[in-house]
């Protein structure tokens, strides 16, 4: 009977011992395939991406030029541009009446223009902003209050005219403007390299009508009118009346279409 009870009792003891072990590895092996406490990821500002605008075929863009001097043809930016290729830039806004008359504009003849915006204009008409973004249209950064001469500012005034202005219009549309216009075209190797600095490329013209001095339609597009390809073409949404500009572009961008010139966005 002892050795009976005594061998029950092994028995009992060696069972439990395999129990236990099962146990502990069970919740060994249960411990290491469970997955970490999720830790929600931390709230980001959405990317901000320049619009994506595939260049004619053959055109290989040179930037590199522009790191020394403003662009002043489309021959200065892309060597390799079809030859038809003319670029339309529109500056100082958006402005409420003036910038959804030029969006129409331009939307009835299919073309894709640059706009230089002012970030003092894009605070106050971020949907305008965001609308010619939405056309397919270029931005062009051009500073936040547009100062006279833009050249002869200290060179931290001129930077933070420039940082504020890229801001405003990041934040406005989700986009970073590649480019960088000087107001009333006034640059300085300090200008060149402070929008350098900031990734943009900067950008003058070679046809400028003045047309917001209105100086009539008849003028306005007799100037645009003798562009070559390769053109920068500058003309004015923003600062004034613009009724002239509008009417003006009414006839010249079809004549130039007709002369066999491709409108581009740069």
């Amino acid at each position: 009977m002892e050795q009976s009870e005594l061998g029950r009792r092994r028995a009992l003891w060696a069972l439990g011992a395999v129990t236990l072990a099962t146990l502990v590895v069970g919740d060994a092996v249960r411990s290491s395939s469970r997955k970490p406490d999720a830790v929600p990821p931390a709230r980001r500002r959405p990317a901000v991406h320049p619009p994506v605008a595939l260049p004619p075929p053959g055109w290989t863009l040179s930037p590199l030029k522009a790191r020394h001097q403003p662009v002043h043809s489309l021959r200065d930016l892309a060597p390799a541009a079809p030859g038809n290729a003319i670029a339309l830039t529109i500056d100082d806004g958006p402005h409420p009446e003036w910038t959804p008359r030029m969006l129409d504009l331009l939307a009835e003849h299919d073309v894709r223009a640059t706009f230089s915006l002012i970030g003092l204009q894009v605070r106050r008409y971020p949907r305008l902003a965001d609308r010619i973004v939405r056309a397919g249209h270029q931005l062009c950064n051009h500073t936040m209050h547009h100062p006279i001469p833009f050249n002869r500012l200290p060179a931290r005034r001129m930077r933070a005219e420039i940082v504020e202005a890229q801001g405003r219009i990041a934040d406005a549309t989700g986009v970073t403007a590649k480019f960088f216009r000087s107001p009333g075209g006034s640059w300085s190797r300090q200008v060149v390299h402070i929008a350098d600095d900031h990734g943009m490329i900067p950008i003058d013209w070679d046809i400028d009508p003045r047309d917001w001095s209105r100086p009539g339609t008849r003028r306005i597009a007799q100037s645009m009118l003798a562009c070559r390809p390769g053109a920068i073409l500058l003309c004015h949404d923003g600062g004034g009346d613009r009724s002239e500009t509008i009417k003006a572009l009414r006839t010249v961008i079809p004549r130039l279409k007709h002369r066999g010139l491709s409108f581009v966005s740069l």
